[in-house]
């Protein structure tokens, strides 16, 4: 059997020059940029550990020419994403050199710094998952697109009718077509009259008319081609016939169009993306882009509105000066700005007094349906826990490298209190957790596992399992259970958590000398699990708020109090049907049984096959 202790015979060396912490970050580069695999996690947290103590020791430009060496493997999404929120020409050096899978790319680009997300613009080697995130992100300048030539214009008198394509061509309004304005061909025109001669006109006598053209000095024949007015007269009259086909008025006849047709027809507007906008200290857009700023000028984001919680949201952050960032907001007016929009704004403030003058933003189409607020407060939540996770694992795996003298021998008190880290870090990743499942199930984003198990029983268990613990206390619980079958249509242990979380934190609540009444029953199609409230639980006036606390010792309803490990079980019962409320002095929780209807008989089980 083979194992792979190559990470912790680097680690197990010093590096006590500048030579040797190159060498150990190279060799660390070298092992940590394979792809992810099974190993223990506390000793690739020291790992990570050790590259930022060897961090202080190379240069900053040392680091990132031997990040952009070639031959190195930068195939672990986890290595390249703390590569990513590093310097920016080391983040640069190794978001270049990784190679990931499209699926590993696109799960690992919204996780990226927004800095780190520009790097990736320069490459061309990215997969169509990775490129696809980026134009999602809105990391779309890559590059200017080349222009496109646009042909050479032929003069109007050169053009021939048949060239023109009329889809693309306006209608053009004439004062008077070229075919009025010429003379009929076997009319003869008039001979022309020589005018006086007429002064220059003066500054109280501008000119009023034309300057004379100067008349033909023959008629032209009636036989000669017209050429280029005949080129112009079939142009115009092709130009009018596709304008009286598009007009409205041309089916009711041949009627002339009227001046100013055409202008209550409404124009098409294109649909608007994105735009930016300002405000003043009061709230209300004082600026846009100039294509938008008559529909959005004067309108007021920071008055609540009934019935909006972005509004809410954004007053909120009004009040306090606070940046916003992806806040959903529901604009109301014409066309082009009906709908949901996502906002990104920032305060302003002067440079000499530091005053409040307003916020500037942008705002964006929504692609998907706004969520409601507690779906956005849900969101929050996760990302904040997901920040978080990073340095309690770190400080967890550095507690347990030392607990387990992975780097040398330690005395033992420290190994006492690093162990006492380990478990206080393991209790905080404990207590995130539970958050994150409050947080999924209260949004729906959760579903429990189903299964087939039997309620009564897991019940009957864990009361004679809370009472030798109780016992001591001289306190138990009065309990009288079913003894039916009580089947839920969930797993196992998804019954064995709720049933656990709710009567242990009432063990927990119970004082001592104090008895629990206690009753599980069938009640038609669900079980109802009926307990007694603790005294310290009976006072509080909602025993689901995060406030209530009790408990401790032996029993621990969680870092967050019991009145949090309540919620958390109601949200449980609610996600698989049932129901925990509270009534009167008790706390009552119903789940819905599991309803298997009777199965026909085989042909093997009939009567008179068995008989036979």
């Amino acid at each position: 059997m083979h194992f792979d202790d190559r990470l912790a015979t680097v680690l197990r060396h010093r590096a006590a020059s500048a030579r040797a912490a190159k060498t150990q970050f190279r060799q660390l580069l070298d092992l940590l940029g394979e792809r992810p695999q099974a190993g223990d996690p506390a000793l690739k947290a020291a790992a990570y550990l050790r590259l930022i103590a060897l961090a202080e020791m190379i240069p900053t430009p040392e680091r990132a020419a031997i990040v952009g060496e070639n031959g190195w493997r930068f195939r672990n999404p986890e290595l390249v994403r703390w590569f990513g929120e590093a310097h920016p020409s080391i983040a640069g050096a190794a978001l270049y050199r990784a190679q990931l899978t499209g699926e590993e790319w696109a799960e690992l680009i919204p996780r990226l710094p927004i800095r780190a997300r520009g790097f990736l613009r320069h490459r061309r080697d990215l997969p169509d998952g990775a490129v696809r995130v980026l134009d999602r992100l809105g990391v779309s300048d890559r590059a200017l697109p080349q222009p496109i030539a646009a042909p050479p214009v032929q003069p109007a008198e050169d053009l021939p009718a048949e060239a023109v394509d009329f889809d693309d061509v306006e209608p053009l309004v004439l004062p008077q077509s070229q075919e009025e304005a010429a003379p009929p061909s076997d009319v003869e025109p008039e001979p022309p009259v020589a005018e006086p001669e007429q002064a220059t006109p003066t500054q109280a006598e501008p000119s009023a008319r034309p300057e004379p053209v100067a008349a033909p000095s023959a008629p032209r024949p009636a036989a000669e081609p017209s050429g280029r007015s005949d080129g112009i007269r079939a142009l115009v009259e092709r130009i009018e016939t596709f304008r009286k086909a598009r007009s409205p008025q041309s089916r009711d006849g041949d009627a002339p169009t009227l001046p100013l047709a055409g202008l209550e027809e409404a124009q098409p507007r294109k649909q608007l993306d994105a735009f930016s906008f300002g405000t003043n200290s009061e709230g209300r857009i004082d600026w846009a882009e100039p294509e938008i700023a008559p529909m959005v000028v004067g309108l007021d984001l920071s008055q609540r509105r009934e019935g909006d919680a972005a509004s809410d949201d954004f007053a909120a952050a009004f009040a306090n000066r606070q940046p916003v960032h992806e806040l959903a907001i529901a604009l109301r007016g014409a066309d082009a700005i009906e709908g949901d929009w996502i906002v990104d704004a920032a305060p302003r403030f002067t440079r000499g007094d530091g005053r409040f003058y307003g916020y500037v933003g942008r705002f964006r189409r929504a692609v998907a349906p706004v969520d409601d607020r507690a779906q956005r407060s849900a969101d929050r939540l996760r990302q904040l826990l997901h920040e978080l996770r990073t340095p309690v694992n770190a400080m967890q795996g550095y507690a347990e490298v030392i607990q387990q003298q992975v780097f040398g021998p330690t005395p033992h008190e420290y190994r006492a209190l690093a162990a006492s880290i380990a478990g206080d870090s393991a209790r905080i990743l404990a207590g995130f957790d539970e958050l994150d499942r409050l947080a999924r199930l209260e949004t729906g984003a959760l579903d429990l596992e189903s299964g087939e198990s039997d309620f009564a029983a897991i019940a009957r268990a864990q009361i004679g399992q809370l009472q030798t613990v109780l016992g001591p206390r001289v306190a138990r619980f009065d309990a009288r259970l079913t003894d039916m079958p009580a089947r839920l249509a969930l797993a196992q242990n998804e019954a064995e958590m709720l049933g656990w979380r709710v009567l242990a934190t009432l063990a927990g609540a119970t004082g001592a000398g104090e008895n629990v009444a206690l009753s599980l029953d069938l009640d038609g199609e669900q079980v109802a699990l009926r307990a007694q409230l603790p005294s310290k639980l009976v006072q509080a006036d909602n025993i689901f708020a995060s406030e209530v606390r009790a408990g401790g010792g032996t029993l621990s309803s969680g870092i967050f109090g019991a009145g949090f490990s309540l919620r958390l079980a109601r949200a449980e019962a609610r996600a698989a049907g049932g129901e925990l409320a509270r009534a009167g002095d008790s706390l009552v929780l119903t789940l819905p049984l599991l309803t298997v209807s009777d199965a026909l008989p085989s042909p093997a089980d009939a009567p008179d096959r068995a008989a036979g």
